[in-house]
């Protein structure tokens, strides 16, 4: 520990020596880290946002149904409905406890299909009867670009995707007839009107999808049951230990609880398409500084060649030298990542507070401002990341100099 530490010093010291290579070591360091928590910060603000937003516009932390509910309820939805509400009993076993466990709501969703016509137009739909209520937990995640929310007090309006009400030719006010098969096989319609239109980040749900209340829609269907459960929890960190605990409670053959990771299809496979690109961001970055570093040390041990002789010769061991240039590549790589950190950060926030205004994605409805997140975990790989590619680029440098011939070395001072 002792001799690292007057490496260190000692590296320290030939840094001070030589400033200006020395400042072009560590500003490239300093680049690749700035660079990299800005990409990667980006793309992590972008897997936040999508998640919570996937979350709250369709899937809920969690979801209670039937067991086969997710893989067949589609085809046959009207076998796997419940007839009872366990939101209750549920609601009494999850409280604020020393594991911060809270389940912020649990609402009951109704899943349905069938036609919808105004005028001579007619067009298929899916819908889902749901608690007007809900939308006080839900947030903004769907947002209602004209007309209002569902009502408990206006049980035959209902609110449809701005993609279907267009389709069809219809706005807040027209009236529209929605037609399906109930659970006993036959068919049943209503006449609705058009309370209010809504937009997610999601364009194929909004050409197809509308929203009812939960009543309207058991009596459109002829039944007193729902599908099942959205559970909405404070914090998305607890969806894991809430949905163990859920499992525990919950008997396998009667219930089904499925976290929302393992219903978004679309999010998972960005996820793994963004961090593949991410990751050769890092590569990259890596390369560069690799290079960079590579080349500084090079030329820093051809200008030391006599420096080297001489410690040789009083003593100085292949390995010491060998430590010493590995010494300094590490500190440019301990300094020139400190102060990309703050500068990143520094970087992060001026640009976060701005915003990035982004336009819509490929099957997205509407755009969005971006952000830059920089994480804790984010911040130690960078760091990490630098230090180790720069102590790789300084090792064939230092082998190098550690491999010469004492009397070569003394006689190129001469």
């Amino acid at each position: 520990m002792q001799q690292f530490l007057l490496n260190l010093l000692l590296a320290f010291r030939n840094l001070k020596r030589h400033a200006r290579r020395s400042t072009f070591s560590i500003g490239a360091a300093t680049f690749g880290i700035v660079a990299l928590l800005i990409a990667s910060g980006f793309v992590q603000w972008i897997f936040l946002d999508m998640r919570e937003v996937t979350i709250r516009s369709h899937y809920g932390h969690l979801q209670i149904t039937r067991p086969g509910f997710v893989e067949s309820g589609k085809a046959d939805p009207h076998r796997f409905l419940f007839s009872g509400d366990i939101a209750r009993e549920l609601s009494e076993n999850f409280t604020s406890d020393s594991k911060g466990h809270i389940l912020k709501a649990i609402v009951p969703r109704l899943s349905f299909s069938g036609l919808i016509s105004h005028g001579e137009a007619t067009l298929s739909f899916i819908g889902e009867g749901v608690s007007p209520s809900e939308a006080v937990h839900f947030g903004d995640a769907l947002q209602i670009s004209k007309g209002k929310h569902l009502r408990d007090e206006q049980p035959d309006q209902f609110i449809m995707g701005e993609g279907l009400a267009r389709n069809l030719g219809v706005t807040v006010g027209d009236k529209v007839v929605l037609m399906v098969n109930t659970i006993g096989g036959g068919i049943n319609a209503v006449e609705v009107m058009v309370g209010g239109l809504f937009n997610t980040v999601t364009q194929s749900y909004d050409e197809n999808a509308i929203r009812i209340p939960l009543e309207t829609a058991q009596q459109l269907l002829r039944t007193t049951g729902v599908h099942g459960w959205i559970v909405l929890l404070e914090n998305t960190e607890y969806t894991d230990s809430v949905l163990e605990a859920l499992r525990n409670i919950l008997p396998d053959d009667q219930y089904e609880v499925v976290p929302w990771y393992a219903l978004s299809d679309f999010y998972n496979k960005t996820v793994v398409l963004f961090g593949k690109q991410v990751l050769g961001i890092k590569l990259i970055i890596a390369i560069i500084i690799l290079l960079s570093i590579s080349n500084v040390m090079a030329i820093s041990v051809m200008e030391r060649i006599g420096e080297i002789g001489t410690a040789m010769a009083i003593g100085v061991k292949r390995s010491g030298i060998m430590g010493q240039f590995l010494s300094e590549g590490v500190l440019i790589g301990l300094i020139g990542g400190s102060s990309g950190l703050l500068m990143g950060w520094l970087l992060a926030a001026i640009i976060s507070g701005i915003g990035i205004p982004m336009p819509p994605p490929p099957g997205m409805a509407r755009g969005y401002t971006g952000e830059i997140l920089v994480t804790l975990d984010m911040a130690v790989e960078s760091l990490m990341l630098v230090t180790a590619t720069t102590l790789i680029a300084s090792v064939h440098p230092a082998w190098k100099a550690s491999r010469m011939q004492i009397v070569d070395a003394l006689r190129h001072n001469r």
